[in-house]
């Protein structure tokens, strides 16, 4: 299994090497419900921790610090080209808000702010495998009465583009919903189609 994870962590890191100069320019096309997802979140004016699993250039994070003020943040990515625009993004909040090059994974975390709110964005589709592992590990990072917020792909019934998008490292098989909803109480869920149906995005808040 370390086997596994370790070629995964190094497929991905390749491939972010050559993506992360042009992410935020070129994602907008297809990675939708991102800005959705947020503003669904229910954060309160009062000191409020988030973590962000995958936190990619920080433009997530960038946009809950703007909103909230009173929010603070870890965000975790396994790719340092990602790392390092996310810190030049988050260079106004290095008081608030921490970006680590590293994995998120079992007996890490200990040392963190527990926090409130935990968020994937487009991640967990991509981490196969390991990906269940890591919602199982959120769900016990998270304070009592925490939140988790996850946005992904979900499902497609074209199976050339499932396949595409399986050389780009996603598995988009309806398979985070089920664990999502085992895992945590839901307390919003959307599934949403994009492009005319040739897929669907999920949008989960979920309740420890």
């Amino acid at each position: 299994m370390k086997t596994q994870h370790k070629t995964l962590e190094q497929t991905l890191s390749s491939y972010y090497q050559m993506h992360a100069p042009i992410y935020d320019l070129t994602r907008w096309s297809f990675l939708f419900g991102r800005i959705s997802i947020l503003k669904k979140l229910q954060i309160p004016k009062k000191p409020y921790h988030i973590w962000e699993i995958g936190c990619g250039t920080g433009k997530n994070l960038a946009f809950l610090l703007k909103t909230h003020p009173s929010i603070t943040c870890l965000g975790l990515d396994t790719s340092k080209e990602m790392v390092e625009i996310a810190k030049e993004k988050l260079k106004d909040f290095k008081k608030t808000c921490s970006i680590l090059h590293t994995t998120y994974k079992v007996n890490h975390t200990e040392d963190w702010e527990k926090p409130d709110l935990i968020l994937f964005s487009y991640s967990l589709s991509m981490i196969n495998p390991g990906w269940q592992e890591l919602l199982e590990q959120a769900q016990k990072d998270l304070k009592p009465g925490g939140h988790i917020a996850v946005v992904d792909f979900h499902q497609s019934t074209f199976s050339g583009f499932k396949k595409w998008m399986g050389v780009n490292h996603v598995e988009m098989n309806g398979h985070l919903l089920p664990v999502l909803e085992k895992l945590f109480t839901s307390t919003q869920k959307e599934i949403k189609s994009a492009y005319f149906g040739i897929w669907q995005y999920l949008l989960f808040v979920g309740k420890k």
